[in-house]
């Protein structure tokens, strides 16, 4: 492919026009005619047959093939290291595949995000305005134009890209991601890497491409413009496709999920819900149609063995010999297992395990925090809501005692241990050392076994424990963070965006240590997911104080868009009582005295819940064992007792649920 690259700096948002010998959208639909079944006729703005692509001796895609329809919203999803990256390289014309074809549709504007942030002294609403090129192009010309004949048609054209609309939505994406009007019109240089690739992004927004390819867009964004980016995704009319590991905007924006698996592609209508179901159930049929096979191979082979050397039996011996080598290898069944998280559980202490009161926060002598009075007990779940730059980083390190404050009073017990847990943190990892030799220094008392069991515990077996950390990827640098975090099994551990660089199973994994924790959590997160899944309190973290927010994250969500509405309307950044919480002394008294009340059934429904999963899991693991086809070949109790054994879990899971829902009925009751 040829790509037309943009004259403005920044969002890559050019023209695919098809290189000589590559098949048009006609080609396709004559070859369809034709008879040939993989020309799909439906419209299609991206079709990739038979994709051979090797990178470093490795082979990346082997006759991959996918159809892509014009309008779909597709995630495209997979382990670390599939090629999810090197796939989006290939569509931009990057990398050239070793076989196979790439069909874009022609004249298609490809848009996608740039490897580096913009920057310069442009201000940020003039850049985003920019990205649309024939806006821009249009307006340059009728200022230079002199024909009237011309000039009319470029103000018609004007008026059908509804340019004259443009800056109003454009200040709208930018608002969205989080620049107020006074923000928007100060220059890039004057922003942080991350924000400005937070312009980038709106950039390419902005400029509404056929096709959109987004590669981690959430990375640099809060929770706030998280929220915000899913539901203006989900309205995208052009054709999406995005590599995320955020499974709640993979379930809010797509309507398709494309997997890739062993060097293929992989398409699934519905999102990441529908593909996760869906593909569980082909796996539970491969494994039985594979212990069905099995069971027959093993019949068939009797035979062969027992009559191959009789004559009279000869023949049917060797009809069996072929019949077996008709049925070929065992259907494939791939599971993309994770490895798990497991944090050690800290003894009990009496509440509160730390809090703050009378509290002032800030820096240089300029306060960020005022009024703090907070806080954390042991069974507390706590998710710090807010836009960057509100305070939250703050807060968290004065909870972890990485910083002072500037007035009040923070207490907490004599035997309290906390866990700190910040993206940063990866740079400090010594290049030249491993894993083991990191805990090691930590727990410079305790003898290699227990320093090779506390890095188990977060997936490093001895094979990843002795490399270098230069050569972890950014999911294992991050376990490695958890595991040296928590080797002292903190009552606390305080969370700044731990997700960043897991993808979607390791976060599955990480919401079920940490639900399966015992200490409190407090979180920082762009991830609703994991927010919702973990946190059972809110506090908001703005206009220089912290309040509890008696919503839940929808609640959030729609007090986001009243605000972001208010903003519109009044021009400004929307209404600053954003505060759902207690605010006189009496209400914090009354909700501190509430919250009391309510601890007991919390605890109550939260230990059921934790049951529950427990018990889940076992069943997972009995019936994986059923499902082995060795299991059958050893003596006939052990499948007994262990289908003895999966009747008593279905009969426990059956208990706990009533038990469940019995708390929920009592925790409702309490609330109302």
């Amino acid at each position: 492919m040829t790509p037309v690259r943009p004259a403005v700096q920044g969002p890559a948002v050019y023209t695919f026009i098809p290189r000589e010998g590559q098949r048009s959208r006609e080609a396709d639909l004559k070859r369809w005619r034709a008879g040939d079944s993989r020309a799909i006729p439906t419209p299609a703005m991206l079709h990739i047959n038979d994709l051979i692509f090797r990178f470093g001796g490795r082979s990346i895609f082997d006759l991959a093939t996918v159809h892509v329809p014009a309008g779909a919203r597709v995630g495209l999803v997979g382990r670390n290291g599939t090629g999810k990256s090197t796939l989006f390289k290939l569509l931009q014309g990057e990398y050239a595949p070793d076989g196979g074809d790439i069909n874009i549709r022609p004249r298609s504007r490809i848009g996608c995000l740039p490897q580096d942030a913009p920057d310069g002294p442009t201000a940020l609403i003039d850049y985003v305005l920019a990205c649309d090129q024939e806006r821009a192009a249009l307006f340059d010309e009728a200022d230079d134009c002199h024909d009237a004949h011309r000039i009319a048609e470029i103000h018609e054209r004007l008026n059908a890209i509804d340019a004259h609309s443009a800056p109003s939505r454009g200040a709208t994406i930018l608002a969205g991601l989080g620049f107020d009007a006074e923000q928007q019109l100060r220059p890039l240089s004057s922003f942080s890497g991350g924000w400005r690739m937070r312009v980038a992004l709106a950039g390419v927004l902005f400029a509404r491409p056929d096709l959109l390819l987004l590669d981690e867009p959430t990375n640099h964004l809060d929770l706030e413009a998280t929220l915000w980016l899913q539901s203006y995704l989900a309205s995208n009319t052009g054709t999406l496709i995005v590599i995320s590991h955020d499974r709640e905007l993979l379930n809010d924006v797509c309507t398709r999920i494309v997997h890739l698996e062993a060097t293929k592609l992989v398409a699934y209508t519905g999102n990441y819900d529908d593909f996760v179901r869906i593909r569980r159930e082909k796996m539970e049929l491969a494994t039985k149609a594979n212990a069905k096979q099995a069971d027959e191979r093993k019949k068939i082979q009797a035979f062969i063995d027992r009559f191959k050397a009789k004559a009279s039996k000869a023949a049917q011996a060797q009809s069996r010999v072929k019949m077996l080598e008709r049925m070929g290898p065992p259907i494939a069944v791939v599971d993309d297992r994770t490895v798990s998280f497991d944090f050690p559980n800290p003894e009990q202490l009496a509440p509160p395990i730390i809090s703050v009161e009378g509290g002032i926060a800030g820096y240089d002598g300029k306060a960020i925090l005022r009024d703090l009075n907070i806080r954390v007990d042991m069974d507390d779940r706590i998710a710090l809501l807010g836009a960057n730059g509100n305070g939250k980083s703050t807060l968290s390190k004065i909870l972890s005692g990485r910083m002072d404050l500037m007035e009040g009073r923070l207490n907490c017990s004599g035997k309290l241990k906390i866990g700190y847990f910040a993206q940063h943190q990866t740079d400090e990892l010594t290049a030249g050392r491993t894993p083991f030799d990191h805990m090691a220094e930590l727990m410079r008392d305790a003898p290699p076994s227990k320093v090779r069991a506390q890095l188990g515990r977060f997936g490093f077996g001895q094979d990843r424990a002795d490399v270098n950390v230069e050569k972890l990827s950014g999911g294992e640098k991050a376990r490695l963070l958890f595991a040296l975090m928590s080797r002292d099994a903190p009552h606390l551990m305080i969370l700044d965006e731990p997700t960043n660089h897991l993808d979607i199973d390791s976060r599955e994994a990480l919401v079920n240590a940490l639900n399966a924790y015992e200490g409190a959590v407090v979180l920082v997160s762009h991830d609703p997911h994991l927010v919702e899944l973990v946190a059972d309190r809110l506090w908001l973290v703005g206009d220089g104080k912290v309040v509890n927010y008696d919503g839940d994250l929808n609640d959030y969500r729609k007090l986001l868009m009243d605000k972001a509405r208010e903003a519109r309307r009044g021009g400004g950044k929307g209404g600053d009582k954003v505060e759902k919480g207690p605010r006189s002394k009496e209400d914090r008294k009354a909700a501190a005295a509430n919250r009391a009340q309510l601890a007991p059934l919390r605890k109550k429904v939260s230990d059921a819940e934790k049951a529950l999963e427990r018990l889940q899991m076992t069943k997972s693991m009995v019936d994986a064992r059923l499902a082995d086809p060795k299991l059958y070949q050893e003596p006939a109790d052990k499948v007994t007792a262990l289908q003895k054994e999966r009747g008593d879990v279905d009969k426990a899971i059956a208990e706990m649920e009533a038990i469940w829902m019995g708390a929920n009925d009592e925790l409702e009751q309490a609330q109302a």
